[in-house]
């Protein structure tokens, strides 16, 4: 009895042992394959660039003139940006509110694409960090809205913020005075950091 065991035993492990090499090779199939069609897919997207000399010749001449004064934003976002960062991070401890996660707003991952070209890469990268100081400066005066005066105008407001749907009614002064204090701490829904309660 033991012997037959001991076949079974030895069976099992075999069969395991060709599972195991089975799988091994199917993976390797599957790596150089995944390989392969990466490179392939880079190369389909390298037939689409602009050539750097290509796209300046190309570029209309009022465009190229006004380029100087879209690239002077780079100021007032900078200083956009440190002054909401500043901000949340003095007051918001001190109000309870949850500090907002600059890096969910301002997002860099275009500068990878084969199909830019160096001036594109870098307008890539300005949108990018200009939209995302508008958005992390968007959330911030938001959650500050939420904490000092959650009331909704008497009018309504084009693109109000997603926090605006949960304000007070204009002219509900009852609703406002009951409900301030728990509008103040509901903020546990937005996956930022808490620990400033």
């Amino acid at each position: 009895m033991r012997e037959h065991i001991d076949e079974l035993l030895a069976s099992i492990r075999q069969l395991e042992n060709e599972v195991e090499d089975e799988y091994r090779k199917r993976r390797d199939e599957f790596d150089a394959r995944r390989a392969q069609l990466a490179d392939e897919f880079l190369a389909q997207q390298r037939r689409y660039k602009t050539g750097l000399l290509r796209f300046v010749l190309g570029a209309r001449p009022l465009v190229a003139l006004t380029a100087p004064l879209i690239y002077l934003g780079w100021i007032p976002f900078l200083l956009l940006d440190l002054f909401v960062s500043v901000y949340q991070a003095v007051c918001f401890p001190i109000y309870g509110i949850p500090k907002v996660r600059r890096a969910n707003y301002l997002v860099f991952d275009r500068a990878d694409l084969p199909y830019l070209n160096i001036i594109e890469k870098f307008n890539c990268f300005y949108c990018s960090y200009g939209n995302g100081v508008a958005a992390y400066f968007r959330e911030i005066a938001a959650r500050t809205e939420q904490y000092w005066c959650p009331i909704k105008h008497a009018r309504r407001i084009r693109s109000a913020h997603a926090r605006y749907p949960g304000f007070f009614e204009h002219g509900d002064a009852e609703a406002f005075r009951q409900g301030l204090e728990r509008l103040r701490r509901q903020y546990a829904d937005d996956g930022e950091d808490t620990s400033a309660r």
